[in-house]
């Protein structure tokens, strides 16, 4: 049996692919969630990241420590207005998809929700401030929200594990 060894940075190839999902981060003001954020991004082959509002940017030493310099290689764009942002993506062929738990948010295992991602458009994650959550204004704006079920005592999760299951689980659908 040959042994299994840990394979290096060096032995990782790279793929230019590329999932037609992107992340709107709005008003997640912790550099060190907007470098994790990149770093899920080069990670998952996310197509872009937005950075909307309050939330961090680079140049920061604290996202380029986090991202491990991913900022480098994830393309992203910085937006003053977040609804304004998705406003004008509402006018294009995309879904947009909130990441926030609410009384009228569905299961990310739902049928309804892999009914919306089979549509096969550009998807829109949006994810929001770990204190505030998702503006309601973008949250009106949403074509679906959808949360991932808690088992625990807590009702939520940090905002970077959470749209790490997100991403992962639309990237698997799309």
């Amino acid at each position: 049996m040959p042994d299994n060894i840990q394979l290096t940075h060096a032995d990782h190839q790279p793929s230019q692919h590329r999932f037609p999902l992107s992340i709107i981060a709005s008003d997640i003001s912790s550099p060190q969630n907007v470098g994790s954020l990149f770093r899920l991004c080069d990670a998952l082959g996310i197509e872009k990241l937005f950075l909307c509002g309050n939330t961090a940017a680079p140049p920061n030493s604290k996202i380029n420590k986090t991202s491990r310099s991913t900022e480098k290689y994830v393309t992203f764009e910085q937006h003053e207005d977040a609804v304004a942002l998705v406003s004008a993506l509402k006018e294009t062929d995309a879904l947009i998809i909130a990441l926030e738990i609410t009384s009228s948010s569905i299961a990310m295992a739902s049928p309804e929700f892999a009914s919306a991602l089979a549509s096969k458009k550009p998807v829109y994650l949006i994810l929001g401030s770990e204190n505030a959550g998702i503006s309601k204004n973008l949250l009106a704006l949403s074509d679906i929200t959808v949360h991932i079920p808690m088992l625990g005592n807590n009702s939520s999760m940090n905002v970077i594990s959470a749209a790490s299951i997100a991403c992962y689980e639309i990237t698997k659908s799309i």
